[in-house]
């Protein structure tokens, strides 16, 4: 059956049961797998570039603002850590449920995620009134930067509704087969924070209160959006209030798959803190060009995560389905995609490793002299940390989210770090060979825990 939708008014046309109307069981895999991540990268690339300009605008108002937002910005990834890990748990519920043609129950795993992601935004809340200051003063003795940072990340906390709206809303669009709501709803959110970072910050004189308020207007903005095309597909999914009956077993479902995720979201985090102390015992530089290949790795990693994230929601459905053939295709195809996209990546970061720095970055003689070895050095790691990425989905969707923990946790911190801090004392500028270090372990680890997955939850449903 010929699938019509447009991305805008998501109009399906209905002539038959679910199944034949979600493109989760119909399209063929390396075609779905295209057409659930592409919409999924373009929203990250919007929220990268956000950042970047977001970072511009603040840096212009003075160093001190500029510092402040830094010490805000791990609050502000744990927040997203949360959201993410439980848009993990969520979608791969709901996908399932949607696979094995279960709408009631459907509804009810919705009605639970609004739930969990409300229970996220009173967390946040909390932080934002009563922890907001004290973690600043902790951070800065700077007074201007604790007053800075604490009205930011109050704003930030407080009115973070939106974003709690907004991630779930991203994930029913995701698994109803309608992966260009994910991009409408983020795009849409990034392009008005965007739009009033200028006004705000400096039109209106609002400083770093302005940059925050952009930002969770942006957020409040995805959110209605989000709602809106959420309403226009309620022929494939009916969500009513009225049904509603709270299942400790259906929230500890949806935890149990969340946990993990939100814990791997959370390792970027110490990760950078971890690598940040261990480089300054080398080298202040070091540390730079860490940040430096932090921006620039995201724009490789995030046409992997793209596919990581639309498998997630494929896997599951046709897990729910028993279409074990569609499982291990789409797998493949993913595989190959995040694989081809990892080597072009590494391919001109090597290439372009000194106009980046010299001309983007503007990195002195010294940074250039580090930089370009060490950039080439994390280059070398990008192949095998999309194979872990990748399998990591194939983990999450069939149930098997511990070993995915496992994967992201030899990854980022047991063998990456004990790795460097080796590294940085026998040998200073080896020190970025640690990544291809973990990611080689890591690798080889993920692929023998997938073909035992395969062997166990995969291969079965084939016969």
């Amino acid at each position: 059956m010929r699938v019509l939708w447009d991305p805008y008014s998501f109009a399906k046309a209905v002539d038959g049961t679910q199944a034949e109307n979600n493109i989760l069981g119909t399209m063929p895999t390396g075609r779905l797998v295209i057409s659930m991540s592409w919409p999924i990268m373009l929203s990250m690339l919007m929220q990268a570039v956000y950042n970047l300009v977001d970072s511009i605008y603040v840096a212009r108002i003075n160093d001190t603002a500029f510092l402040a937002l830094s010490y805000a910005y791990p609050i502000q990834t744990l927040m997203v850590a949360f959201c993410v890990g439980t848009g993990v748990g969520f979608s791969a519920t709901l996908a399932r449920r949607l696979g094995e043609k279960k709408l009631e129950e459907a509804n009810s795993v919705v009605l639970h995620g609004f739930l969990l992601y409300f229970l996220c935004w009173l967390l946040f809340l909390s932080f934002g009134l009563f922890a907001c200051r004290p973690y600043l003063a902790a951070c800065s003795n700077t007074a201007a930067v604790v007053e800075q940072g604490a009205a930011y990340l109050r704003i930030c906390c407080c009115l973070s509704i939106g974003m709690c709206i907004q991630f779930p809303c991203e994930r029913i669009l995701q698994s109803t087969g309608h992966p260009a709501g994910f991009m409408i709803v983020q795009g849409a959110g990034a392009l008005i924070n965007i739009i009033l970072d200028p006004i705000l910050i400096f039109g209106f004189g609002m400083g770093v209160r302005g940059a925050a308020a952009a930002t969770v207007t942006g957020q409040i903005t995805g959110g209605v959006i989000g709602f809106f095309l959420v309403h226009r597909v309620r022929h494939q999914l009916p969500i009513s209030l009225r049904s509603f009956r709270f299942q400790s077993s259906l929230t500890r479902e949806m935890c149990r798959i969340a946990a993990p995720a939100i814990l791997m979201q959370s390792l970027c985090s110490l990760m950078s803190l971890g690598l940040n102390g261990i480089l300054n015992l080398w080298s202040e530089t070091a540390v730079w060009v860490l940040g430096v290949y932090f921006k620039l790795q995201s724009f490789v990693f995030m046409p992997v995560f793209s596919i990581n994230n639309g498998l997630i929601s494929i896997v599951s459905y046709n897990y729910g389905a028993r279409d074990g053939t569609r499982i291990s295709s789409s797998v493949r195809f993913g595989m190959l995609a995040a694989l081809a996209t990892a080597l072009l990546g590494t391919t001109l970061l090597w290439l372009c490793a000194s106009p980046l720095l010299s001309v983007c970055f503007n990195a002195g003689a010294e940074a250039l002299s580090l930089g370009i070895p060490a950039l080439r050095m994390t280059a070398l790691a990008f192949p095998l940390a999309a194979a872990s990425i990748i399998c990591s989905s194939a983990f999450q969707s069939l149930g098997r989210s511990v070993d995915s923990l496992v994967v992201a946790l030899l990854r980022q911190i047991i063998l990456l770090l004990p790795a460097a801090l080796l590294l940085v004392y026998l040998h200073p500028a080896w020190t970025f060979l640690s990544f291809l270090f973990a990611e080689s372990a890591t690798c080889l680890v993920s692929l023998i825990l997938y073909r035992r997955v395969y062997h166990e939850k995969i291969l079965p449903l084939k016969t």
